[in-house]
């Protein structure tokens, strides 16, 4: 029996690994992920105690890092492979488990088992949305100008658009019994929106470089933007989720034409093959 667990002898041959202190750069980024983590978490737990106003702003302001992380990331030279797995799985969490049980837990579970039907489908349709992404990021033949735009409803837009009867309840419109299969059934429209291939403008490029003159501009329109939002917050997500909503048939068709242009130059590039002589 005792040759079957021999005593543990380390070679003495053997040196003792030495980790290479990690740069600061690269923890970053993940520490703004896992602080949007912790924000989708609680939304889900202020859920449970029927505290829906901070639950929704939570998850807002998670949408809000996941805005941040990846661009500190590219600013810092700080991307990783597992940071951009860590994103995704703080995504799913954030604006797939946390905005279906929100939504669950504020009207839908008067709809019994349908309404947790729609929550588990809003939640896996982000969670099938995600991996599309993932594998689409690995796609060496995809055109640098596709980059502008996303393949169906990114996460983030999801669930602040998919939050939206739960602005207009804070902002007085009660939703009575006429309300829920309402509810339901736009729920429903969003996640398969999310999981749709529909295009819509993901403006990834902008940042980049900003002209002169259109510095104080943009000083002004975030002032103003920032304030709407802090004195009227459901207003404003109300407005911005509606305004979302109507422009994506908009970006949809700008898509199409970029597309079709694409292929005119393709096709006006192509070498054009001559007969033979005599042929």
């Amino acid at each position: 029996m005792d040759d079957l667990f021999p005593p543990f002898a380390p070679d003495a041959n053997d040196r003792p690994r030495r980790f290479r202190p990690v740069p600061f750069r690269m923890i970053a980024p993940n520490m703004i992920t896992l602080l949007a983590l912790c924000l989708g978490l609680t939304a889900i737990r202020l859920a449970f105690e029927g505290r829906f106003e901070p639950a929704v702003i939570a998850v807002i302001v998670a949408a809000g890092l996941d805005g941040i992380d990846g661009r500190v990331a590219r600013l810092l030279k700080g991307t990783s492979r597992f940071g951009a797995e860590l994103d995704s799985l703080a995504d799913f969490v954030n604006f797939g488990c946390a905005p279906a049980l929100i939504l669950y837990s504020f009207t839908l579970h008067n709809l019994k088992s349908v309404g947790w039907i729609v929550a588990l489908v809003f939640a896996i349709a982000m969670c099938l949305r995600l991996a599309r992404f993932n594998a689409m990021l690995d796609d060496p033949n995809r055109p640098e100008w596709k980059k502008d735009y996303f393949v169906g409803m990114p996460a983030p837009a999801g669930a602040i658009t998919g939050m939206l009867p739960l602005y207009l309840h804070f902002l007085g419109l009660d939703f009575s019994a006429w309300g829920r299969p309402v509810i339901l059934v736009y729920v429903l429209a969003i996640a398969l929106l999310v999981v749709s291939t529909v295009p819509t403008f993901s403006g990834k490029t902008w940042g980049k470089r900003v002209p002169r003159d259109l510095v104080v501009p943009i000083f002004l329109v975030v002032v103003v933007g920032f304030g709407l939002v802090i004195s009227f917050p459901f207003e404003a997500m109300a407005a911005v989720s509606l305004a979302y909503l109507v422009g994506l048939p908009f970006g949809a068709a700008q898509y199409r034409k970029r597309l079709k242009q694409e292929a005119a130059r393709t096709t006006a590039s192509a070498p054009v093959e001559h007969p033979a002589p005599g042929a």
